[in-house]
C-alpha cells in the first residue's frame, strides 16, 4: 500500500531519551477498505452488505547506537485502535517488541496454510474453530532473534507474558484479577526455516501458560503445539499443519483440541490466484463422554486490478462449534471488493 501522508515526529521516541538519543523520525500511514456481501444458508442473514476500512499509522525513528525504533498503531473494521506495538531493533541482537495486538509468538503461526484470500475460519461463516495462540495472542513481549546468530534460513521467536491471559490494559494501569484459570506466566517459542529445500518453509512452535484451580478446574499447565510446512513449486503451493492445544480441564469439560489443516493455493498469473483448504478439528473431553469433530473447507477466488481486488469464498462447515446435529451444518458465500491506498 502506497504512503499517503508523512509527518515529522521528532517526539517519537522521546521517551527513550534517558536511554539513548533519537534522531528525528517519520510517521506513515496506510488504509484500505472491503465492500462485502455475504449470503449464508444458516439463522438470519439480514442485510448481506458489509463493509471493512482499516487505517495503520507506522512511525519510525533511528537512535544513536544505530538501532531504530518503531511504532505500530492499527485502526479496522471501524472500531476504535485494536492493535499497537512498539518494536526496538538492536544492532546485533535482533528486534524486540512490546504487542498488544496478536500475532507474535505461537500466534503468528495459528494457520500457515497458503490461500488466495483468508483463513478457512475468515470468511464470515461462523464455525467456532478453535486454534492455538500461546501467550502471544494477547499483551507479550516478543524478541526476534537477529539472523546474525542464527544458521542461514532459521528464524527463531521468543514471546512472554507476565499473565498471558490475553488482556490489554491503558499505561500505569494492569490487566485485573486474570481469567480462564491462567495465575501465572506464558512462554512461547517458534521455530522457521527456509534454507532447507528451494521453496519448503517447515515451522514448529510451543506454547506453556501457567494455570490453576479455578471454577473449570485446570489439572495443570496449558500447553499448546503446531508443526507444519508449505511447500512452493512454480505456481502451485501446498501446506499441512498439525497443531494440539491442552486445555487440561477435569470433568465434563474439554481436555484438549487436535486440528490439523490441509491447503493448496494456485497463481494463475501475476492477477489471479485459486485456493482450496480444509480445517479438520477434534474436541475431546475430560471425561471421554464426547469427542466431536468439526470439519471446515473452502474454496476461494482472488483477482486484483492494480489498487483493488475482487475476492470470491465458498466456504461450508460440519459440526460448526463441535455440535454434531444438523445445527452445526453451515454455508457461506462471501464476495469483497477491496480498495488499497
Amino acid at each position: 500500500m502506497n504512503k499517503i501522508t508523512k509527518i515529522g515526529v521528532s517526539a517519537l521516541c522521546g521517551s527513550l531519551a534517558s536511554v539513548v538519543a533519537a534522531n528525528a523520525g517519520s510517521l506513515d500511514v496506510t488504509g484500505g477498505a472491503t465492500a462485502t456481501y455475504t449470503q449464508l444458508s444458516y439463522g438470519e442473514t439480514g442485510n448481506p452488505l458489509g463493509m471493512d476500512t482499516g487505517l495503520t499509522f507506522k512511525g519510525s525513528g533511528e537512535m544513536d547506537n544505530g538501532g531504530t525504533v518503531t511504532l505500530t498503531i492499527g485502526h479496522t473494521d471501524q472500531n476504535g485502535y485494536d492493535a499497537s506495538s512498539i518494536a526496538y531493533a538492536a544492532p546485533g541482537l535482533g528486534t524486540f517488541t512490546y504487542d498488544e495486538g496478536g500475532g507474535t509468538g505461537l500466534d503468528r503461526i495459528d494457520d500457515m496454510m497458503p490461500t488466495a484470500w483468508e483463513e478457512v475460519n475468515g470468511t464470515g461463516v461462523g464455525m467456532g474453530l478453535s486454534t492455538v495462540a500461546g501467550a502471544g495472542g494477547g499483551s507479550d513481549i516478543e524478541w526476534a532473534v537477529s539472523e546474525d546468530m542464527l544458521p542461514d534460513g532459521l528464524s527463531l521467536h521468543l514471546a512472554y507474558s507476565p499473565k498471558a491471559d490475553g488482556k490489554k490494559a491503558k499505561d500505569k494501569a494492569g490487566g485485573g484479577a486474570a481469567s480462564g484459570g491462567v495465575d501465572g506466566a506464558g512462554y512461547d517459542i517458534v521455530l522457521q526455516h527456509s534454507g532447507l529445500m528451494d521453496g519448503m518453509n517447515v515451522f514448529a512452535g510451543y506454547s506453556t501458560i501457567s494455570q490453576g484451580q479455578d471454577a473449570q478446574n485446570h489439572d495443570g499447565d496449558r500447553t499448546q503445539y503446531t508443526v507444519g510446512a508449505t511447500y512452493a513449486l512454480g505456481m502451485v503451493t501446498v501446506g499441512y499443519q498439525w497443531q494440539q492445544d491442552n486445555l487440561n480441564q477435569l470433568g465434563a469439560a474439554t481436555s484438549y483440541y487436535e486440528n490439523e489443516a490441509f491447503g493448496l493455493s494456485f497463481n494463475v498469473n501475476d492477477d489471479l490466484s485459486i485456493s482450496y483448504g480444509i480445517h479438520k478439528s477434534e474436541r475431546h473431553m475430560s471425561d471421554a463422554s464426547v469427542t466431536n469433530e468439526l470439519d471446515a473447507e473452502s474454496f476461494q477466488l482472488a483477482y486484483s486490478m492494480g489498487g483493488a481486488s475482487i475476492k470470491i469464498a465458498e466456504t461450508e462447515v460440519d459440526n460448526a462449534n463441535y455440535i454434531s446435529t444438523t445445527a452445526g451444518d453451515r454455508e457461506g458465500t462471501t464476495v469483497a471488493l477491496s480498495l488499497a491506498f
